[in-house]
Formats: structure tokens, C-alpha cells, sequence
């Protein structure tokens, strides 16, 4: 994994655990045979999902943490 890759990556999604869900989705996504947003030579999977994520090619939205089942309302 190329740390810079890694600190691009974080600009775009400052929260450490979203970033590792997205990347790690894409690169198994890209490793499945999914066609890259980039053009690349010769980088990993992660590389590549690492910087597609830098460039804002890729989104994501965290989920609502704060749901009430009712049963404490």
C-alpha cells in the first residue's frame, strides 16, 4: 500500500474505519474483475481503490447510528 495513495485517500474520507470499508469493498470489487475508474500500470487492487477514492471518483454514505427501536422512547 503506497502511504501517499493513503493520504489522498484520507482527504476525501477523514473517518479511518469508512475508508477501510470503502477500499477494501472496491479492491475486492476490482479483484472480481470490475473495470478500474483509473488508468493504472501495474498497481494492486487496494492501490487502485485507494486512489480512485483520492481523486472522489468513489462516494459513500455512513448509516444513521442514532435509530430508535422504540423500546426506549
Amino acid at each position: 500500500m503506497n502511504d501517499a495513495y493513503l493520504a489522498k485517500a484520507m482527504e476525501k474520507v477523514p473517518d479511518k474505519r469508512a475508508l477501510i470499508l470503502l477500499a477494501s469493498k472496491r479492491a475486492k470489487q476490482l479483484a472480481k474483475g470490475e473495470r478500474p475508474l483509473i488508468k493504472h500500470s501495474e498497481l494492486d487492487f487496494l492501490d487502485v481503490a485507494l486512489l480512485e477514492i483520492g481523486e472522489g471518483l468513489l462516494s459513500y454514505e455512513l448509516p444513521n447510528t442514532k435509530q430508535s427501536d422504540g423500546l426506549l422512547d
